[in-house]
């Protein structure tokens, strides 16, 4: 019985099912082989030698195959068809050749299927091949870079920026587009312009809405009304005057499906419809992938196999007849700068079977799945037919003229199924619908009104933008997205809020400290370019030896001259080079620079371990930090007044703004603090309610059973707080309104303390919530739920509880992984405990 190796455990049970009994199916659980984070791991003296190392959890997956081709003298590697599927093959092949696993007769072949189903399965096992070198090559020569990159770029940075954590080839690349946008943000100018509405009526007293397009006889541009001044005098020659309807115009249109899905877009449109990350949607891709459900989900190919394009042609017929189905079928063609990453779109591997029939379990799975099955109907699917009318208006001197758009929808075509997201909603005028108007006459005028509007700063990225804006510049490929963006949020130099990504101020001086000493590193076309070079490698075209000498003789160099840089002078030029952004002109005109609090310190960048931050010359005499922030931060900073000698001052920090009471001295290093509550605005406060702040806590009085009651803000928001004589320790109950810290009066603090104490909520008799509940025990019954455990997330079931590998994110957990997490941990709990040995007797 041949030898199968795959790479998941969930893969080989799908191609188990499809081959039989006649062949032996096992996983590798990924790669098998990495290099080790160690110096001397690529051997820049000699060739660029790598030295690989077995991870220490791949052993026993090596082990496993190695005793199965004992007893089975035939090797076949079906790991992914592209360049990572190819490099754990290759890996696999190697490692059992160096351990002489593999004999000289020993059969070694690859084979490669784009989807899990029998006919693939079947068809590939006809068709083997030997491992492809040119896309082995690409692998080595980009695992080469990345470890030169990361292992001689992220110890400069841990020298030269305390709190630095890493570089790398793509991610610090991608990093710099984050804060790129974020300073275009920053220093953003919005303009001020104004438009104006009519509400119009038809003689027969249908409404509708036009805007002025026309004035003094011109044709008016976006900004040509700057003001209010302007806008009214246009709302006064449009009232003085008679309308009338001038032309109306009804145009056909249609509008085409976009093309079936690639990585790329899969990607985002998952993050536009669901606000699934990256990650996430590549996990949920993967499990239906090794299900049989879709075809491989790493792709730059957007074409479709003829057989699955009769199958969306006959699956469209059935479901919504003839009229939806175009007359010939719809043909995309690649744009992938890469053929080797080209695969075929992603696409069902069933057309008939929607979401509802699989009965997929896995909610992130089963909306995956529902996304690409209409994506790719719709992508077959006759044109949407719209008709638009535009309808000009006038007065009878054509001193001014009004515009009202509107269209109907005729025929929905594949928009019945599906319609692709936007990633910034825009309000579409043209999808209003209008009344019947007939051209001559009169238009009533209901209303006439100005509207002010500013112009808007780029948005910041999502994942979605982001990945989008990496395939334009040509950086990283399908198979990197998801983890370059991961990797940067997991380094904390960026965050994500509402789905937007904000750069950290670790990820602004990171960013800033590469682009002024390591700036062709960081450069958008310098990374296309090798992406391309690498391109040629996996093509057969180029030596990935001659492009990693090229590389290093520059980049060694750069490493060289940086090293000898002390840390003042990397400041400094950080320093100059955040000027604008740090140092913002002030209102009175006043030296940007000088400090708010002493006056006559000079404002300079510094480092922390948790990152850059704006500090004073004059420390230790003054102590004054704040948030690399420019002038949101310099607008909060500010002295409220003095108490008993004590200058009080409302500050910015990390976790936002705070009062103080006095400054920090050599005596007194750390002064009073309170940070505003949440609700309370840095702009309102005074010198009244920063003293009310740093009186707390607050004592509210003697409790009847003893003991003082006092009221407080903590991590978790306002409390009061008892601790009775016979008390262990305090007990804390939340109070929901802030204000309730400086109000709440004896009587209600002492209600709302026995009431905890009757029943302490979410201590430890409260049942903790799951993080997922996947469902019931399919064979035994019983809820299987991901949770959240002291030293990490675990599935539980009953009385099993299974904590999740290392690195796995509980949202990608799916049932079948839960299962084989729970009947691994049953069969340990099944067996004996070892007796210790009996320790010997000490001579």
């Amino acid at each position: 019985m041949p030898v199968v190796v795959v790479e998941s455990p969930a893969k080989a049970k799908t191609i188990n099912k499809y081959l039989g009994s006649e062949y032996t199916v096992l996983a590798s659980y990924g790669h098998v082989r990495d290099l080790p984070p160690k110096d001397g791991s690529v051997d820049t003296e000699h060739d660029f030698e790598m030295k690989w190392e077995v991870g220490h959890d791949s052993r026993k997956h090596v082990k496993a195959i190695a005793d199965a081709l004992k007893d089975d003298n035939a090797l076949i590697l079906a790991t992914d068809p592209d360049r990572e599927g190819e490099a754990i093959s290759w890996h696999l092949e190697e490692t059992l050749r160096k351990r002489k696993i593999i004999k000289k007769d020993t059969p070694v072949s690859r084979v490669v299927f784009n989807a899990i189903t029998k006919d693939a399965v079947t068809e590939a096992m006809k068709n083997p091949r030997q491992v492809n070198a040119p896309l082995v090559e690409a692998y080595l020569a980009r695992r080469a870079l990345d470890y030169l990159v990361g292992f001689n770029l992220s110890p400069v940075l841990w020298r030269k920026l305390p709190g630095a954590k890493s570089a790398g080839r793509v991610q610090s690349v991608c990093l710099r587009l984050i804060v790129e946008r974020e300073m275009e943000i920053e220093a953003f100018n919005p303009r001020e312009y104004w438009s104006v509405k009519a509400q119009l009526a038809t003689p027969r007293g249908q409404e509708f809405e036009a805007r002025l397009t026309v004035l003094a006889g011109k044709k008016l541009d976006r900004y040509d009304l700057e003001n209010e001044t302007q806008a009214e005098l246009a709302v006064q020659a449009v009232t003085s005057r008679d309308l009338t309807i001038a032309s109306v115009e009804a145009k056909p249109a249609s509008r085409n499906p976009s093309a079936p899905f690639m990585t790329s877009t899969l990607q985002q449109e998952a993050s536009r419809k669901f606000g699934m990350g990256a990650r996430q949607t590549m996990s949920a891709a993967q499990r239906l992938y090794e299900a049989g459900h879709i075809t491989y989900m790493r792709t730059d190919g957007i074409d479709m196999a003829p057989e699955a394009v009769m199958a969306a042609r006959d699956a469209i017929k059935e479901r919504y007849g003839t009229d939806y189905l175009p007359k010939s079928p719809r043909m995309y063609k690649n744009k992938a700068k890469n053929a080797q990453e080209a695969h075929e779109c992603i696409r069902p591997t069933d057309m008939a079977r929607d979401a509802a029939s699989l009965r997929i379990s896995d909610s992130d799975q089963r909306k995956l799945y529902d996304l690409i099955w209409k994506r790719t109907l719709a992508c077959q699917m006759a044109a949407a037919r719209l008709e638009r009318t535009t309808v000009e208006i006038a007065s009878d001197d054509r001193q001014v003229g009004l515009r009202a758009t509107g269209q109907v929808m005729l025929f929905d075509g594949f928009m019945k199924i599906y319609e692709e997201g936007r990633d910034d909603a825009a309000v579409d005028e043209d999808d209003k619908r209008l009344p019947q108007i007939m051209q001559g006459e009169p238009a009533q005028k209901d209303s006439v009104t100005p509207e002010q509007h500013f112009t808007q700063p780029p948005p910041r990225y999502t994942e979605a933008t982001l990945v989008k804006k990496m395939e334009e510049l040509g950086i990283g490929r399908p198979s990197t997205y998801a983890s370059i963006v991961t990797t940067i949020q997991d380094r904390e130099y960026v965050t994500k809020d509402k789905g937007r990504l904000i750069p950290e101020d670790k990820g602004r001086i990171v960013t800033i400290f590469l682009l002024n000493f390591f700036r062709r590193y960081v450069g958008y076309e310098f990374t296309a370019e090798l992406e391309e070079e690498l391109d040629k490698v996996s093509a057969g075209e180029g030596d990935y030896k001659a492009l990693l000498g090229r590389f290093w003789r520059d980049f060694s160099a750069a490493i060289a001259e940086t090293s000898e840089l002390r840390i003042t002078e990397v400041l400094d030029v950080l320093d100059e080079a955040l000027a604008p952004t740090l140092y913002p002109p002030r209102e009175d005109g006043s030296d940007p620079r000088s400090c708010p609090l002493c006056g006559t310190g000079r404002l300079h960048l510094k480092t922390s371990k948790t990152g850059g931050f704006v500090g004073c010359g004059n420390y230790p005499e003054c102590r004054y930090t704040r948030p690399i922030g420019g002038e949101a931060a310099e607008a909060g900073d500010r002295v409220l007044g003095e108490d008993d000698g004590d200058e009080i001052t409302l500050r910015s920090g990390r976790f936002g703004p705070y009062v103080q009471r006095g400054e920090a001295t050599e005596d007194n290093k750390k002064p009073p603090r309170a940070s505003l509550p949440k609700g309370w605005q840095a702009d309102d406060m005074d010198l009244q309610k920063a003293l009310t702040l740093l009186s707390l806590p607050r004592e509210i009085g003697e409790h009847p059973e003893g003991g003082t009651i006092s009221a407080n803000f903590g991590r978790f928001g306002p409390y009061v707080m008892h601790k009775g004589p016979d008390d262990a320790k305090p007990i804390y109950a939340n109070l929901k309104d802030p204000n309730d810290v400086f109000e709440i009066g004896m009587n209600r603090a002492v209600e709302i303390l026995a009431e905890k104490r009757a029943n302490p909520g979410r201590g430890r008799s409260a049942a903790a919530k799951p993080l997922r509940e996947l469902g019931e025990h399919p064979a035994e019954g019983g809820p299987v739920n991901v949770m959240e455990g002291r030293y990490g997330p675990y599935v539980k079931w009953q009385k099993v509880n299974a904590t999740l590998p290392k690195g796995v994110d509980p949202a990608s957990v799916t049932m079948e992984m839960a299962l084989e997490l729970i009947t691994a941990k049953s069969a340990k709990k099944g067996k004996p405990r070892k007796k210790a040995a009996p320790r010997r007797k000490s001579a």
